[in-house]
């Protein structure tokens, strides 16, 4: 065995190692997990509510994809439609949660079939978890792992990263990059079981209105498939109840 590549192996296993043995503090869990649950009580999702998410799609030597969905969510029942709008050739298109349940929705066979969390919006790297507001149970869902401060450009930031307890997630480790001024989190990382980084999601514009703080702008990139990217952009916001019938298998029957 060639002493480069030898020595690549010893690193990486002193590298585990360190990472296996490091511990985190339970004043550092508990200051992590309020930080977590801060920067979801400042946002705006709360109640019933509605939006449309616009989704451009960009991959290399391929024409830009827009996608838009129209998506109804009740926070503290765990509901939520989503009806794709745009292109025609898949409008109508279904999502529906109720409570731990989720089902896709094929207008052309008028059939529902389960699905999970996370699965993928269209050919994006947005999945339902993604624009899903449900209270995320930072405590019950993920053990703290690391927490550290940082900087993110000129930023100072909490950098918190977690790993799941539950199947909840839709990865297993993700890192959190969150200001330390407002608690909005900034930048996150999602790894793979194996430590490998999936995806990376930047939050560069928020905007802030009577009922907290929107994420109007974020990019997501595929760190698997360099050069793919998918910007999701919220609009239309609206915070008025909801009619129950919204949340059914009859409502996504009758859009067409």
């Amino acid at each position: 065995m060639k002493k480069s590549v030898w020595t690549f192996i010893v690193l990486s296993v002193m590298a585990i190692t360190s990472y296996a043995q490091s511990s985190v503090s339970d004043k550092q869990k508990e200051a992590a997990y309020s930080i977590m649950e801060q920067s979801s009580k400042l946002l705006a999702y709360h109640g019933d509510y509605s939006a449309t998410i616009s989704l451009l799609i960009e991959k290399p030597n391929k024409p830009n994809e827009n996608l838009q969905y129209k998506i109804f969510e009740r926070t503290e029942s765990k509901l939520m439609t989503i009806v794709q709008l745009f292109p025609e050739a898949d409008k109508g298109v279904g999502y529906l949660r109720q409570d731990e349940n989720i089902w896709a929705y094929d207008p052309i066979s008028r059939k529902f079939s389960h699905t999970s969390i996370k699965e993928a919006l269209g050919d994006s790297d947005i999945k339902i978890d993604d624009v899903n507001q449900t209270d995320k149970n930072w405590r019950k869902n993920y053990d703290v792992v690391d927490f550290k401060t940082g900087t993110l450009g000129k930023i100072n930031v909490n950098i918190i990263t977690l790993v799941s307890k539950t199947t909840d997630p839709a990865y297993p480790k993700v890192t959190y990059y969150v200001r330390q001024d407002i608690p909005l989190i900034l930048k996150q990382e999602d790894y793979a079981g194996s430590g490998r980084l999936m995806r990376t999601t930047l939050c560069p514009k928020y905007s802030k209105i009577p009922s907290g703080y929107v994420p109007s702008h974020s990019i997501i990139r595929d760190e698997l498939n360099k050069g793919e990217n998918t910007h999701q952009i919220i609009s239309e916001l609206y915070f008025d109840k909801l009619p129950d019938t919204i949340f059914t298998k009859a409502y996504l029957e009758g859009l067409n």
